[in-house]
């Protein structure tokens, strides 16, 4: 079985919509390419390295067609490794409607969500959710992930769409490797799904914080 990696870049207050430019949601969101400044070499590895191994890619209809626009055309440069992964490997789309699929590789998922990614994860080794609130924000609340990483950039907008916003239920994550910062103060966070849901404990307790590994 595989993994389903969520790939999310956020603020400290985790907005996570339309990192990559102002065109990418202009609609109400006045921010649209937030993460271009606070990018770094630091930053770029890092991604460069979690994109390692893909297999799949797993998008919702908005940022499919986003880069269904911009990524078969890119050959070579410093975005050539990126899309020659991304042209050849299988897309899945959720989306309630009937989209126009042009990318190569591209398939639309059927209605039952739930079946469509396990059946995903059972066909690859590692299935990358790219950008994609909507449908990140399902997998969350579904708990149809393996792992997140999480890029979280020193700002704060205070206005667009959140990694939680309505895909929040309490979940237990376990950190996979320790944190990594970037010279811009970008915070590179890997989590993995834990079993179970957070426990509750009394800060007053003589034994607070000790739990049976401590024991």
């Amino acid at each position: 079985m595989g993994l389903i990696h969520i790939e999310l870049f956020t603020t400290l207050d985790l907005v996570g919509q339309a990192p990559g430019g102002p065109d990418e949601d202009p609609a109400g969101f006045p921010f649209g390419g937030w993460q271009a400044p606070l990018l770094d070499e630091a930053t770029g590895a890092q991604i460069a390295a979690a994109y390692e191994g893909t297999d799949a890619l797993l998008l919702g209809r908005r940022t499919y067609d986003i880069f269904a626009a911009y990524w078969p055309h890119q050959k070579g440069g410093e975005d050539g490794d990126i899309a020659a992964l991304f042209n050849g490997v299988p897309k899945y789309v959720a989306s309630r409607g009937r989209p126009d699929l042009p990318w190569a590789g591209s398939t639309q998922l059927g209605p039952d969500l739930a079946t469509a990614v396990r059946e995903i994860r059972d066909r690859h080794e590692h299935v990358k959710v790219v950008g994609s609130l909507d449908l990140v924000q399902t997998l969350l609340r579904e708990k149809l992930f393996d792992r997140i990483d999480l890029w979280v950039h020193p700002i704060v907008l205070g206005v667009g769409k959140k990694m939680f916003d309505g895909g929040g239920v309490p979940t237990n994550l376990t950190l996979l490797e320790p944190p990594a910062t970037s010279g811009k103060g970008t915070v590179y966070l890997r989590y993995g799904l834990a079993p179970g849901i957070p426990a509750t404990g009394d800060m007053s307790a003589p034994d607070r914080g000790v739990g049976p590994a401590d024991g």
